[in-house]
């Protein structure tokens, strides 16, 4: 059975953490926070569960690790905490961060605490119920934003030390396959093969700067009536590197295998004609022209290499289903977008003549 994946996506449930501990700690921490607190666990996102936070006077919003054994390195809500706070002293739209607690014990887990930021989220890459114009601007403004990003000099915001962007795609390639090893629930030839082909194929460092790693529009909260971006989420993945790894990740939405539950990760597929969708080409284009590059050249090896990074953190997903440690109700059937994911990008790895 396909699921509407705005519906199952957006809204809250049922929070499992202890309230009246939160409330106690947060008014102690927090600059004006005062309760009493409504606390509801939003159903979306896969990694770090996160909750809306319900006060008489203003609302805001909690990330934190899952309970539970984790992998090495995985869930880095500290290091969201630092990008986002540097991002939002310069004036990039991120939800203003307000407190980190990287003691287990009022929870459970390490948290931080944001602004909350009213908006839409929307579950599927084709925006729908927006007519041509509004979703050709929601585009443009998707552009212009990650172009932004990546505008942004690392040392201006403190951010010198957040990675080490040589060499950034070899260690991402160097990363994922170790995760994916560990998180292997079946054999995939595919994932073999890439394991074995991409360390010799990835390209030459594009350039230096911060990467969100995730950069999609169900990552992004768009103004409640404009059609443009005014907050973008979920900076787990970020760090310093190659801005058009990050870049090309973000076209995958293009290529994207049509999940058959529709609980894995939104496609264009079928939706390439829809009023005011820019072509892939077009937006490379824009792109290009707002960051002054002439074009993308090893594309097919860049696509390869998203791939097979998506489906190695959908195993990671599968691993906590298989852990216990899965943040979304969904997570199962996500992950099984792993193998389709595995084989599109050894289609673009024999692209560039694997």
């Amino acid at each position: 059975m396909r699921i509407d994946r705005q519906q199952a996506f957006s809204g809250t449930m049922a929070p499992d953490i202890e309230q009246e501990a939160l409330a106690a700690y947060l008014g102690q921490h927090v600059d004006g926070f005062a309760g009493p607190l409504v606390l509801q666990r939003f159903k979306g996102g896969q990694s770090n569960p996160t909750y809306l936070l319900s006060t008489p006077a203003k609302s805001y919003v909690l990330r934190r690790k899952p309970f539970g054994r984790l992998l090495p390195s995985a869930h880095a809500i500290e290091r969201e905490y630092q990008v986002t706070a540097a991002l939002a002293q310069a004036g990039f739209p991120v939800p203003r961060p307000l407190h980190l607690c990287t003691d287990p014990s009022v929870i459970g887990a390490a948290f931080y605490v944001m602004a909350h930021v009213e908006g839409r989220v929307f579950w599927e890459p084709h925006a729908p119920g927006l007519s041509a114009g509004e979703r050709r601007d929601l585009f443009h403004s998707m552009n212009a934003t990650i172009a932004r990003l990546h505008g942004l000099a690392p040392a201006a915001l403190g951010l010198s030390g957040f990675g080490k962007p040589e060499g950034y795609v070899a260690r991402q390639i160097r990363r994922w396959s170790e995760q994916y090893r560990a998180s292997e629930t079946e054999r995939i030839a595919e994932m073999d093969r890439l394991i074995g082909w991409l360390p010799e194929a990835c390209p030459a460092d594009s350039g230096a700067s911060i990467v969100h790693g995730d950069f999609r529009i169900d990552n992004c909260i768009v103004d409640p009536v404009e059609p443009r971006i005014i907050a973008v989420l979920d900076w787990e993945l970020s760090t310093l590197g190659d801005p058009i790894a990050d870049f090309t990740y973000h076209l995958m939405q293009w290529f994207m295998p049509v999940s058959e539950t529709g609980a894995g990760v939104g496609s264009l597929i079928g939706h390439e004609h829809d009023p005011g969708l820019p072509d892939i080409q077009s937006y490379i284009a824009e792109y290009c022209r707002r960051t002054g590059r002439n074009g993308i050249p090893d594309l097919p090896v860049y696509m390869a290499y998203n791939f097979f990074r998506l489906a190695a953190i959908l195993q990671g997903i599968l691993g906590r289903v298989r852990d216990g440690t899965a943040a979304n109700a969904e997570a199962a059937a996500m992950a099984r977008q792993v193998r389709p994911l595995a084989e599109t990008a050894w289609r673009f790895a024999q692209e560039a003549g694997a």
